[in-house]
């Protein structure tokens, strides 16, 4: 089941109750307050893991809280800290604060890089023992403080793919093929329109190490930004790519006209975000062993060039000119993924080294393999421990 969009709320841990204690001890008559402090609750932590891909787990499980403090003890003894929650979601999750009257949602956090961990409830302060108010004055006091509530927050969460090429075209224009030839994904494939539900990831490898992620996004179809079809649900996975590759069918078998259908998804790309549309962009005309008419494949290629994208005639079946569409896009993400690491700053004294790089995006003590699956709280987490 593909989940891409939940409502979940989180609880850090309240800290732990003071203690009111007073040394009992032999040939000690006065030996005064020793009542330690409460330990601090844990806090909730969202962590980018790869072992995620979708928030499906969220779906059943949609309640999490840390662990609370202990309280304190005699002999001035300090209470167990709680420990913190690391709640793990898919790489490219946005986390959103959600007003529990208005439904407002604020953003506060974007998940992008493998490993990233990102407070967003903190743990409550533990309350001071009797020991802490002793004074001159006042040698036996009995005030303790309770623990300070965690915090707690409504947040909705949802992902957008991370892919570096996206595939964009009408039901039925071979999207899920080519997906299926150029990567290892193996999405269903059929001759009915809306055979995708759900948006498919593949990993391109090439030569040279060289290797990229292509997102296929299900059919789009006219009034997909206002929620016709399935686009509307889907057409945020492909906020994030580096190039999109048009994909149009001009076998004549959908009874469409290619050029009219070519619009149609620039169009609608446009009313949705005008963004996509600045983004570098591959016109693929895609069925080309099948064409019955030569004249639809021209008319789209004078479109192409009019819009100066790059035009490539294609068959995803056969293979036709699929190794030149996907050579294509390679300089495109090169490009790309240099000026984003261009874009990185760093300061002058800091360490660049590959050890201390790898430590500033992964926490040292996280560990993917390792991460128990969710429950409602971490209750039965802290049993084990």
């Amino acid at each position: 089941m593909f989940v891409d969009e939940v409502d979940i709320h989180i609880k850090a841990g309240d800290g732990g109750r003071g203690s009111l204690s007073f040394r009992r001890e032999k040939f000690v008559p006065k030996g005064g307050p020793d009542g330690g402090n409460g330990g601090a609750g844990g806090s909730v932590f969202m962590v980018a893991d790869p072992h995620r891909n979708t928030l499906v787990h969220f779906r059943f499980n949609p309640d999490y809280k840390a662990q609370r403090g202990g309280n304190g003890a005699g002999a001035l003894r300090t209470g167990r800290g709680g420990r913190d929650l690391d709640i793990p979601v898919p790489v490219g999750t946005l986390v959103y604060m959600k007003n529990a009257e208005t439904g407002e949602l604020n953003q506060v956090a974007d998940l992008t890089v493998l490993g990233q961990r990102v407070l967003l409830a903190k743990g409550g302060r533990g309350g001071l023992g009797n020991a802490h108010f002793a004074t001159s004055t006042n040698r036996a006091p009995r005030k303790v403080q309770s623990g300070e509530p965690g915090e707690e927050f409504d947040l909705h969460l949802k992902l957008k793919l991370l892919a570096d090429v996206g595939l964009v075209g009408y039901p039925n224009a071979g999207k899920s093929t080519l997906i299926s030839v150029i990567s290892a994904a193996k999405p269903k494939i059929a001759d009915y329109p809306f055979t995708t539900l759900t948006p498919n990831l593949g990993v391109v490898a090439l030569s040279d190490d060289r290797s990229f992620v292509v997102a296929d996004v299900p059919g789009l179809i006219e009034g997909a930004h206002e929620g016709h079809g399935l686009g509307h649900q889907f057409l945020r996975h492909i906020e994030r790519t580096k190039v999109l590759v048009h994909l149009v069918d001009v076998s004549g078998a959908s009874g469409r006209d290619p050029v009219e259908d070519f619009d149609t998804i620039r169009r609608e790309l446009d009313l949705y975000n005008a963004d996509l549309l600045k983004k570098p962009q591959l016109v693929a005309a895609n069925k080309i062993d099948a064409v019955d008419e030569p004249k639809r494949v021209t008319a789209l290629e004078k479109r192409a060039k009019k819009l100066k994208l790059p035009f490539f005639k294609i068959s995803a079946v056969t293979g036709e000119g699929v190794k030149e569409l996907v050579e294509a896009s390679w300089p495109i993400i090169a490009e790309a993924r240099a000026a984003e690491a261009a874009a990185v700053t760093f300061e002058d004294d800091q360490d660049l080294s590959a050890e201390a790089l790898a430590k500033a995006d992964v926490p040292e003590n996280y560990n993917p393999a390792l991460v128990p699956p969710l429950r409602g709280g971490a209750a039965k987490n802290a049993k084990r421990r």
